[in-house]
């Protein structure tokens, strides 16, 4: 079944159409305190909500990096920042510091900035590359005050929001954070292992959550927050899986973590490897690291010992190893029970979309929730939004691999060689031969996201739009250097991240208490 079509599965008439009023999540961890904190928060006084976790039930728990959509929801939730970052163990991210994906050697940075300034016929990369062929325009990245204040390792919160940033977070203690919050807001947290999930007969709506101890906890709605077992949408509704393997090749991740021994930078690195690549996230007290590597084109113990092999500091946890399929499944609402987080699909953590699309299904979930009663209407406008926004960015994390000047390795010239859908082809083919890129509507990443990371990968337009040639040499000159230097100005003024973090949000403990229980 397409995800884009209607479901003829249509939810069973009985208790479905009954008024919400009972909302059972199944598992915690980030994806279940996030879904709690954000219903308990809006729809809470109208609802009766139970998480069911177990304490003997880890969590994935390696997703440290986030986007600037996190300030958005942590807003919604009224959420203080300073005390956000120092529950977290949290400091900044500007972007995202890509190391040889573009060729062995070669680095880039994709930030959160806007670059340059656009003419409304045309974006600024065709003024860039204009200036570029008359030997007037420095790098791209130099007309980007957050990827230049990145580069400079510098940050600050600027006037009417003139700084994008994000956050590096201790995930675990975030969830420990949104635990609290929803608590106090009237979420029941029930410790317990699920043993079997009941229904409304055979092949009806979800009833309850039977626990090992024999305790049912029923309910109207349920949230599948089970991880990669999606435990209730997957197993027990049966809902297939697409495999995105053809175009991600990586299966599996280590992730470990060490003790700080520099100042944290305020940006993500992602470094290539002939086999995958490596993240390194700078928290206050310490640093997340690990592989996320495809098992076709090696094996564990090469992609352990390449991960112990560059890193620094005192390991603080036992590397593990984590499997995945890239992916989602055919929808993500059936019935009674919406699947979030890894219980709907996952795509690798390239550009740390794991905790947006979380909230982004919280949020979808909560404009959309059905007090009184599911109807399919809703079901399949859920889906198809989720389904779209999943394919877009989807794309946008095949671009890193396709579109690369690399030969030194199979897996990346297999990834040169391999065909991509036909929405990332048309981009590409677009930006290649026009130098124009567009939005598509409610799209996660935007125009200046995708040039970054194209201009960044090597691909170079052939052409630019014909206003930047009305522009003569001194008038072009002039609107790109005065552009540069009110941005390096800007950066020059700029304290030292890790300066800044200690005197704005110092964590509210010692360093162990950033090591997860």
């Amino acid at each position: 079944m397409s995800q884009h079509s209607p479901s003829t599965d249509a939810p069973s008439t009985d208790p479905s159409r009954a008024p919400v009023r009972r909302v059972v999540i199944a598992g915690g961890g980030t994806a279940g305190w996030m879904v709690a904190a954000c219903l308990s928060k809006t729809l809470g006084k109208g609802l009766d909500i139970r998480l069911v976790e177990s304490d003997e039930i880890g969590t994935v728990g390696v997703g440290e990096a986030t986007i600037p959509t996190l300030l958005t929801f942590n807003h919604l939730l009224g959420i203080p920042e300073q005390e956000f970052m120092a529950a977290t163990q949290a400091t900044f991210k500007l972007g995202i510091k890509f190391e040889g994906w573009r060729d062995v050697g070669e680095d880039y940075i994709h930030s959160f900035g806007t670059t340059g300034t656009d003419h409304w016929t045309a974006g600024f990369q065709h003024f860039w590359r204009k200036g570029r062929e008359r030997g007037l325009a420095t790098d791209y990245g130099d007309y980007c005050l957050e990827l230049r204040a990145a580069q400079e390792n510098r940050f600050a919160h600027l006037p009417r929001a003139g700084m994008n940033y994000a956050f590096h977070i201790d995930a675990t203690l975030y969830g420990r954070y949104l635990r609290r919050f929803s608590e106090a807001l009237g979420v029941v947290r029930v410790e317990g292992k699920i043993a079997e999930v009941l229904r409304h007969g055979p092949d009806g709506d979800l009833r309850a959550l039977k626990l090992q101890d024999g305790t049912e906890i029923e309910g109207d709605l349920f949230i599948d927050c089970t991880g990669m077992r999606s435990l209730l949408l997957g197993q027990t509704l049966g809902v297939g899986y697409q495999d995105w393997s053809e175009w991600l090749p990586c299966d599996s991740a280590i992730a470990v973590q060490t003790a700080g021994v520099r100042e944290a930078v305020p940006y993500t690195r992602s470094i290539a490897h002939p086999w995958g690549w490596q993240w390194q996230i700078p928290l206050q007290h310490r640093v997340g690291n690990g592989v996320v590597f495809s098992s076709r084109y090696t094996d564990d113990d090469t992609a352990r010992a390449a991960l112990l092999g560059n890193i620094e500091g005192e390991v603080l946890t036992e590397p593990r190893v984590i499997r995945f399929k890239p992916g989602q499944r055919d929808v993500v609402w059936k019935r009674n029970v919406v699947g979030i987080g890894l219980a709907s699909g996952f795509l690798e953590p390239l550009e740390s979309t794991s905790i947006h699309l979380i909230q982004r299904s919280a949020i979808r979930l909560m404009q959309m929730f059905p007090k009184d009663g599911i109807r399919q209407s809703d079901v399949d406008e859920y889906n198809a939004q989720m389904a779209h926004e999943l394919e877009h960015i989807r794309d946008f994390i095949v671009l890193h691999y396709h579109v690369t000047n690399r030969v030194d390795s199979p897996m990346w010239r297999d990834m040169r060689a391999m065909g991509v859908p036909a929405s990332l082809q048309h981009r590409l083919d677009l930006f290649r031969e026009t130098g124009r890129v567009f939005r598509v509507p409610n799209e996660l990443f935007t125009e200046n996201s995708w040039i970054q990371v194209m201009l960044g990968q090597g691909l170079m337009p052939e052409q630019h739009h014909p206003i930047a040639d009305l522009m003569d040499d001194r008038e072009l000159g002039g609107f790109l250097g005065e552009m540069r230097e009110r941005i390096e100005q800007t950066v020059r003024q700029l304290p030292g991240h890790q300066q800044y973090v200690a005197r704005y949000a110092p964590a509210a403990t010692g360093p162990k208490a950033a090591i997860p229980a």
